[in-house]
């Protein structure tokens, strides 16, 4: 059973949670890795991604860390992250195995599974922009 007092808490605890480690992956790639941004985007040719994906993940994870904190099309914006996850997992999975000791897709699974249980549980409180769902319901009430 759903406790109705506390889910909309946690979806915005899950949506706050999520927009930050976008941050932070941001705040890694432009700051801390090794080579900068250059670094990061160089390596998907070099590893045989086609040349959109880069775009998609930069944009994926900047969307990420720009809406879901203030909770602008939440279930949105999880969708579209979920992709770039899911290849995350299977790029760490595929070179390192599962577990995270060496920069394995542990991590990247539950970020996946985070995502999805936002894109579940929908907005949460304090939305700003509500999913579409979220703002029937408001107008049925």
């Amino acid at each position: 059973m759903i406790d109705q007092r506390t889910a909309p808490l946690a979806a915005l605890l899950l949506r706050v949670t999520l927009g930050s480690l976008f941050i932070a992956h941001l705040y890694w790639k432009f700051t801390i890795l090794p080579g900068g941004l250059h670094t990061w985007w160089s390596s998907f040719a070099a590893n045989g991604y086609p040349a959109f994906t880069p775009w998609y993940c930069i944009s994926a994870e900047f969307l990420g860390a720009i809406l879901l904190i203030p909770g602008i099309w939440t279930r949105w914006v999880a969708l579209y992250a979920l992709p770039l996850m899911a290849g995350a997992a299977q790029f760490w999975a595929v070179r390192k195995g599962f577990f995270f000791v060496g920069g394995g897709s542990e991590l990247p699974v539950v970020w996946s599974v985070m995502l999805v249980i936002q894109a579940l549980l929908g907005d949460g409180l304090y939305a700003l922009v509500p999913s579409s769902a979220a703002r029937l319901q408001l107008r049925a009430a």
